[in-house]
Parts: C-alpha cells; structure tokens; sequence
C-alpha cells in the first residue's frame, strides 16, 4: 500500500507532499473531506504500535477538551483519532510496511530514503 492521509488546507502537509514529490501511484487522502475510517485506523496502528503514536498533542482542540490533564488510554486515543480529523498527526504516509508519521525534518528524511529504496 502507498498511501498519504494529510490535509489539503494545511500549508505543512503540502510543503511536504511537494518536497517529496509522490509517484503516481500513491493514493492521497483528505482526511477532513474523507475522515479516517475504523479499519483505516486500525491498519495505521497496526503499522505504528499504538494509537497514541498517531496522535497529535499539538492539536487546537487537545488543550481545548484539557486532555494534557488527562490520563488518556489506547482507546481514547483511538476514539479521539476517529472523532476528529485534527488529532491525527499529519501527515501519515504509508509505504507498503513502513509507515511515516508527522512533519518533522527527520521523518521527511526517513520518508524520502523508504521512497528511494521502493
């Protein structure tokens, strides 16, 4: 599977889905006009270990709810993930096995080298 959940209207995620510059034969998915569905959840865990890995603590809406001050499960993070698509750490890129989580320059890189070896 070659696949990208990210946001359109999010300047990072485009930055990045630029920088990378994708095959075609990705599949790119806007999670906020196509939210996450619970398989898709599921597979995404699957891959990363744990709901929590997925989740965004950077979130607007993390501080909003007080979640910081909450002592939050694997199923909370994965009702969260499920309820809204802005608790989603963006973007996941998914590269057959290999999954990339977030924008920070060191998963780009990682992404950019899975992208070089496939």
């Amino acid at each position: 599977m070659k696949k990208v959940y990210y946001l359109k209207t999010c300047s990072t995620c485009l930055r990045i889905l630029k920088e990378l510059d994708l095959p075609s034969d990705f599949e790119l998915q806007d999670i906020k006009t196509n939210p996450l569905t619970v398989d898709q959840v599921e597979e995404l865990k699957a891959l990363s270990g744990s709901y929590e890995a997925l989740f965004s603590k950077r979130a607007k809406l993390y501080k909003e709810k007080g979640l910081k001050d909450q002592n939050l499960t694997e199923k909370d993070y994965k009702q969260y993930l499920l309820e809204h698509y802005t608790f989603l750490s963006r973007p996941v890129i998914v590269i057959n096995d290999a999954i990339f989580i977030g924008n920070s320059k060191k998963t780009t890189e990682a992404t950019k080298l899975a992208l070089n070896e496939s």
